[in-house]
């Protein structure tokens, strides 16, 4: 999708650092989640995960909206302990019929290895500490105002923000979000050319009023000619 234009070159320089970094892609093929992958899962590559994966986390999030979080949770792994202890009653059952010494059947997954190396730990609090570093800095120049214009556009976003908050919750946003996740993504790649034509449109449109607007504010204009 083409990137926003109303960014300024304040913020767009310090947003555009954190995801250059060497470091960055070292910590991505030290261990954390492969762009490739969500990318596959969300552009249903594979439409069995990927059904999965959504029918899984839209129930999750609808019964959020109906229930509380500890009635879902509690839920969850009563569901889940039902499935595995009927399995396990089950297979005991077989083996004692059939005279059996197949053992456990859980056993492949009992001896998995899933203990967390202090390498991988260290990648992902490198990595984790990287974004929060840049979150922050990114917070402390639209609060403290270092470019009049993006912390106006900030104030602008909440503002909508209170209206759509006394529409929608958080959950229904959550919601909302992973529809659109799912299905923008595919539509975007069906019709990519036409939509990245009105989008450039779009953005000329918001460049000359931006352009606009900053040419009326002393302040900018003079950090500008500085």
């Amino acid at each position: 999708m083409a990137e926003p234009a109303t960014q300024s070159p304040y913020i767009s320089s310090s947003a555009g650092g954190g995801s250059s970094e060497p470091g960055g892609r070292d910590f991505k093929g030290a261990g954390s989640p492969h762009p490739c992958a969500v990318r596959d899962l969300i552009f249903w590559r594979d439409v069995k995960k990927t059904g999965l994966v959504f029918s899984t986390t839209l129930i999750l999030l609808l019964s959020l909206a109906a229930f509380s979080v500890i009635s879902v949770i509690s839920y969850l792994i009563l569901a889940l302990l039902s499935v595995t202890i009927s399995f396990r009653v089950y297979k005991s059952i077989i083996q004692a019929v059939q005279k059996s010494e197949e053992g456990h059947p859980f056993r492949t997954y009992l001896d998995v290895d899933i203990a967390l190396s202090s390498e991988a730990f260290h990648n992902y609090v490198s990595a984790g500490m990287t974004h929060i570093n840049h979150a922050l800095k990114l917070i402390l120049r639209l609060f403290l105002v270092e470019d009049l214009v993006d912390s106006l556009k900030l104030a602008v976003v909440m503002w909508l923000m209170t209206y759509v908050g006394a529409v929608f919750n958080g959950i229904t946003l959550l919601i909302l979000a992973e529809l659109l996740v799912f299905s923008v993504p595919v539509v975007y790649e069906k019709y990519k050319t036409q939509i990245d034509h009105y989008v450039g449109i779009a953005r000329d449109q918001i460049k000359s009023v931006v352009t606009k607007i900053q040419a009326k504010l002393p302040g900018v204009v003079k950090k500008k000619a500085e």
